[in-house]
C-alpha cells in the first residue's frame, strides 16, 4: 500500500497534466486510493486490457475502471461503462457499437466521488 505521501512525492516526475490532474483527484478520496497508486507510479507498469478481458471478467451494465490503455482485441457482446486513461481507436469503436459509454478516469472521479458500483481491473 502506497500512502498519499509517496504519491505526491511522485507527481512532479509525471509529465502528462491529465495524469496529474487525475492523481491529485484519485488521492483525496479514499475510495479511489488504488488508482491514484497505480498511475503514480511508472507508465510501463500501467494495465493494458483488451476488449475480450473485458467481457469475461464482466456483466451487462457494470462500471469497469482500468488504470491504463483499453485495446480492442476481441469482440464484446455486453452494454457496458469503461473508464480508463486511454483507449485504443478499435477498442473506442467496439464499445460505442454495443451503445456503451466510454469515460476518461477523471471525468468518473468527478461523478462518483465514492466509487460506488465500480469494479477495478488490472
Amino acid at each position: 500500500m502506497i500512502s498519499k505521501t509517496s504519491i505526491n512525492k511522485r507527481i512532479p516526475r509525471k509529465k502528462d497534466g491529465y495524469i496529474v490532474d487525475t492523481l491529485f483527484l484519485a488521492k483525496n478520496s479514499e475510495k479511489w486510493q488504488k488508482v491514484a497508486q497505480i498511475i503514480s507510479g511508472p507508465r510501463r507498469k500501467y494495465s493494458a486490457v483488451n476488449i475480450d478481458r473485458i467481457e469475461k471478467e464482466s456483466s451487462n451494465g457494470d462500471v469497469l475502471i482500468v488504470p491504463g490503455k483499453v485495446l480492442g482485441e476481441g469482440n464484446l457482446t455486453k452494454k457496458l461503462k469503461v473508464c480508463a486513461l486511454y483507449f485504443s481507436t478499435s477498442a473506442a469503436n467496439k464499445i460505442k457499437h454495443n451503445r456503451g459509454e466510454i469515460v476518461k478516469i477523471i471525468d468518473e472521479i468527478k461523478k462518483n466521488p465514492n466509487a460506488e458500483g465500480v469494479k477495478l481491473l488490472r
